[in-house]
């Protein structure tokens, strides 16, 4: 993984002025509850917005990723306040029509002795269809991090600024595909009925261009204060039950049975 050097998070001040003022009072709050940082990571296909997102999400312009950091994945760090924000940017998880093993074992190890507070699994909302390769992909994360890893992820829906195809309305086109791609991570993941209750993963669209529809306070609709605020509010409640090992090394030291943090509300959901 290609680590960036840590820098002052400036890009809050291109957000709104709302949703700045949102932003910093939650680290405010962070502050409070000795909170100081934020782990993301960004997993997905190639090709599917993850990079775009990120950018969006700290609000800095899209910058060319070389060959090497396409290849390996890099980290941006932002501190703001006293807490630091970090978002790790994957390779993408399939090269040459198969899973990319080499790009999951690199960042299973950089996160050995890490915590992941919140996993984003992108794809495109114009996408038409699902199909074995997505479970495998799902499969493979799944086996690297531990299936717990999805109770704290968010399925991340990008170009969401489309037009659905003649005969169908935009919430059944959403709802159709939403559907589809929970349906491959339940399977790939091996999420049984019985706990599909307790594991309920949102699934939230996102407009990186500026084509997004904003309302009066020029937000971004449905992206900046469900996409980024939300998250952080309850990451505020949650990060201190933080265990001093992940997940995946607890399971290979033979204590699986130990909690995993839950991450994303209930009540983001589908929107």
């Amino acid at each position: 993984m290609v680590v960036q050097t840590i820098r002052e998070w400036s890009g809050i001040q291109q957000f709104p002025a709302a949703t700045q003022t949102k932003v910093l009072e939650l680290l405010e709050k962070l502050h409070h509850e000795n909170v100081t940082t934020l782990t993301i990571l960004v997993m997905g296909k190639g090709g599917v917005g993850k990079s775009s997102t990120v950018n969006s999400l700290i609000r800095e312009r899209v910058v060319n990723v070389s060959a090497f950091q396409a290849c390996y994945g890099f980290t941006r760090t932002r501190t703001r306040a006293g807490f630091t924000l970090n978002i790790i940017d994957t390779p993408a998880l399939i090269e040459g029509g198969y899973v990319n093993d080499r790009a999951l074992d690199i960042i299973k190890r950089f996160f050995l002795n890490k915590t992941i507070d919140i996993l984003l699994y992108v794809d495109r909302l114009d996408g038409y269809r699902v199909d074995n390769l997505d479970r495998q992909i799902i499969k493979a994360i799944t086996d690297s991090f531990g299936k717990a890893i999805w109770r704290r992820s968010l399925i991340v829906l990008t170009h969401a600024q489309l037009s659905p195809p003649d005969g169908i309305n935009y919430d059944d086109f959403f709802s159709r595909r939403s559907d589809a791609i929970l349906k491959v991570v339940h399977l790939g993941a091996h999420i049984k009925r019985q706990e599909l209750q307790d594991l309920e993963i949102p699934v939230v669209l996102v407009e990186n261009s500026g084509r997004c529809r904003t309302n009066e306070s020029d937000e971004k609709v449905s992206f900046l204060y469900f996409f980024v605020i939300k998250p952080f509010q309850r990451a505020i409640k949650n990060d201190i039950r933080k265990e001093s090992k992940p997940l995946w090394e607890q399971r290979d030291m033979g204590l699986s049975n130990c909690q995993f943090w839950y991450g994303f509300p209930q009540e983001l959901g589908s929107f």
